[in-house]
Formats: C-alpha cells, sequence, structure tokens
C-alpha cells in the first residue's frame, strides 16, 4: 500500500498547490515520479470505461497508451510527453475533479487489493511486464472496430488492472490484466470470424 499512500500524499499537496499557483502537468508528473505512469494512464482509462465505442478517439487514446507502455518498459522514470503537453496548465476546479476520480477508484480497488505475488510488479520484471501488457492492450485498442460494443472497454480494463497492480503491490491484479488481454484477444477474433463467414451481412451491422 506504500506506493498508493505517497501517491496520494502527492497528489493532495499538487492540488493545494494548485490553489495558490499556477501548475502544469508537468509539474504534477515530476511530483509523483515513477507512479505518474499508473496516474496518467488511470485518467486517459476513465472516457473508455464504457460499452459504447469512441470510434477514431479510440485509435488515438490505444496509440497513446501504448507509447506510455514502450517508455514504462524502457524504464524512464516518468512520461515523456511533448513540451505543449507538459506545459499544459490545470486550474483547482480540474485538479479537485481529476483527483477526486483518481483517488475514489484506488481507495475502491483498496478493498480487495493486498500486496502479493510481489515479483510481477517488482524491480525490472514487474516494470517489463507493465509496459508490455499496457502496449498490447493499447495496440488493441487502436484496432478500428468503430461501432463494435466493448472494443474499448476490454483493453481499457487491462490497463486498468495493470495500473492498480503497480500502485497496491499486487501481483494477482497483473494476472487479471492478461485476463482481460485474453477476452479482448478472443471476443476480436470472433468478431473477425463473423466477418469472414457472414461477409456483407456482418459489415452492414457494424456499419
Amino acid at each position: 500500500m506504500g506506493d498508493y499512500l505517497t501517491l496520494a500524499k502527492a497528489l493532495e499537496n499538487c492540488a493545494q498547490r494548485a490553489r495558490r499557483e499556477p501548475l502544469t502537468l508537468g509539474d504534477v508528473l515530476d511530483s509523483i515520479g515513477e507512479a505518474s505512469y499508473s496516474f496518467i494512464c488511470i485518467i486517459l482509462t476513465l472516457p473508455f470505461l464504457q460499452p459504447i465505442s469512441l470510434g477514431p478517439l479510440a485509435t488515438i487514446g490505444g496509440l497513446t497508451f501504448a507509447a506510455l507502455g514502450w517508455q514504462w518498459l524502457r524504464g524512464h522514470a516518468s512520461p515523456l510527453l511533448p513540451a505543449r503537453v507538459r506545459a499544459a496548465r490545470i486550474n483547482a476546479n480540474s485538479w479537485d475533479v481529476l483527483l477526486g476520480v483518481c483517488l475514489k477508484i484506488l481507495r475502491f480497488c483498496q478493498h480487495f487489493t493486498r500486496a502479493r505475488f510481489s515479483a510481477w510488479v517488482s524491480g525490472n520484471r514487474g516494470r517489463r511486464v507493465a509496459g508490455l501488457i499496457i502496449i498490447i492492450a493499447g495496440l488493441l485498442m487502436s484496432v478500428p472496430f468503430f461501432g463494435l460494443p466493448f472494443n474499448n472497454l476490454l483493453p481499457a480494463l487491462a490497463i486498468l488492472f495493470v495500473c492498480i497492480a503497480e500502485l497496491e503491490r499486487d501481483g494477482l491484479m497483473i494476472f487479471i490484466a492478461f485476463g482481460w488481454l485474453i477476452i479482448t484477444v478472443v471476443y476480436f477474433t470472433f468478431v473477425l470470424a463473423m466477418l469472414w463467414f457472414l461477409g456483407e451481412q456482418a459489415l452492414a451491422y457494424f456499419r
């Protein structure tokens, strides 16, 4: 739970700073260090945690996740973002919303998470596993199955559980994230098979 408590304290400190002075996204990510990957991924998954396809936005979001996963896998201490994105200012009201949503998710998860299977969330191995899952989930999310229900939700859940695993030091959540990846692949394979066998009738359904 240490990483969660450290992140919560850092986020609350950032929220207080935002009420006193302008605060950029770069300032926030620098303040929370390596936990910034989990934080920014949780925030970015929020629009995708619903069954409706978000179309081209999902493709952009998926590629963004893949880029973040690659940076995480390669061992960057915090996400490398374009200077314009790092310079984006977050006002106090917006920050309160982001902080509140993030902490509510993590507090809910604390009801069923605990430190276990630590080898899967520690050191280089944990970093590489987390980065790889996020890369795969991001690429799956970016597949342009526009109009297909759950095509964004399933990989987003894999990403969310990776972030929970890292923050709560709970390796079991890594296995659950793997499970969501498998479900996503099976679902997409079923859809592709349906498109192959039903042809124009299936295509008409997704238009």
